[in-house]
C-alpha cells in the first residue's frame, strides 16, 4: 500500500489479523520500514484512509528513523569512548596487562576492562560476557520482583533471555516472557516499563484499551518511559551485534 506526504511516497506492508482489535496501528521500523496493523474485518479503503490521515506522522518517524540510523557510530571498544549500564554513561578503560586477571570491572563510573592481549575484538567479546552476565542476573531479579506484586501472576512465569532484532520484550501466547538482554543499558524506570508491558501480555494477548487500561494502572508514566526508551535507544545500542533498533508506534 502507497501513503503519500507531498512529494514523498512510501509503500507499506500491510497485515491484517484477529489480534488486532480497535483502532488501526502503525509501526515504523529503524530501517524505514513501515507496517500498517489492521483488524481482520478492516476494508482495505479504510486501512487506506487511515494510514492517510496520518501521513505527516508517518514521514516524520521514518525520517527520522533514516537520520538516527546515519548518525549512529560504531563502537571502537577503545578507552575513552562511553558505553551504558542501566541508563547511565561510563568512560570504557582498557588495561592491557598480563600481570592481573581478565576481568570488567564497574569503578567509580568507568568501566575498565583488563586483558593481556587488548585488541578490539577480544574487548567486544569480554565487554559483551560482563554486560550478559548483569543482564542475567539483574532483569532476572527485577522480574521477579515486579511480578510478584501483580495479582493476576498466581506464579511466576517462564523467563528468557533472547536478542532480538526489533523488540525489547515478548510474550508468546503460552506465557513465556521473553526479554532482550540489551535492556541492561537502558534506565530502570525504562526496564521496568518493558517488563509490566509483557506481563500485561498475561491478561490481555494484544494491544486494545483493556490492555493499556491496565498497564496504565501499573504505571501511569509508561508512556513517558516508552518515550524515553525510544529515544535512546539507537545511541544506547549503536554498534552492538546483533543491533537493536527503535520501532515507534502509533494506535
Amino acid at each position: 500500500m502507497i501513503v503519500r506526504y507531498g512529494d514523498q511516497e512510501v509503500s507499506c506492508l500491510v497485515r491484517q489479523t484477529a489480534a488486532v482489535t480497535g483502532r488501526i496501528r502503525i509501526h515504523v521500523y529503524p530501517n524505514g520500514d513501515v507496517e500498517i496493523e489492521a483488524p481482520s474485518d478492516k476494508e482495505t479503503g479504510q486501512i487506506r484512509a487511515a494510514a492517510q490521515r496520518r501521513a505527516r506522522w508517518i514521514f516524520q518517524h521514518r525520517n527520522a528513523a533514516i537520520t538516527a540510523r546515519r548518525m549512529a557510530l560504531p563502537r571502537e571498544y577503545v578507552s575513552g569512548e562511553t558505553h551504558f549500564y542501566l541508563g547511565r554513561r561510563h568512560k570504557l578503560i582498557v588495561n592491557e596487562s598480563s600481570a592481573q586477571p581478565s576481568e570488567v570491572k564497574l569503578l567509580r563510573g568507568k568501566l575498565v576492562v583488563t586483558l593481556p592481549v587488548a585488541d578490539r575484538a577480544a574487548v567486544r567479546r569480554r565487554l559483551n560476557a560482563w554486560y550478559d552476565a548483569r543482564a542475567d542476573e539483574y532483569l532476572s531479579d527485577k522480574f521477579s520482583e515486579i511480578s510478584g506484586r501483580l495479582n493476576w501472576v498466581e506464579a511466576h512465569p517462564p523467563l528468557k533471555l533472547m536478542r532480538m532484532r526489533t523488540q525489547w520484550g515478548s510474550c508468546s501466547p503460552d506465557g513465556v516472557i521473553y526479554l532482550n538482554p540489551a535492556l541492561i543499558r537502558a534506565p530502570r524506570h525504562c526496564i521496568e516499563y518493558v517488563i509490566l508491558h509483557e506481563l500485561c501480555h498475561l491478561v490481555e494477548h494484544n494491544h486494545s484499551k483493556r490492555f493499556f487500561d491496565l498497564l496504565t494502572k501499573q504505571m501511569p508514566a509508561w508512556e513517558s518511559a516508552k518515550r524515553e526508551l525510544d529515544s535512546l535507544a539507537e545511541l544506547i545500542l549503536a554498534g552492538h551485534e546483533p543491533a537493536f533498533n527503535r520501532t515507534v508506534s502509533q494506535q
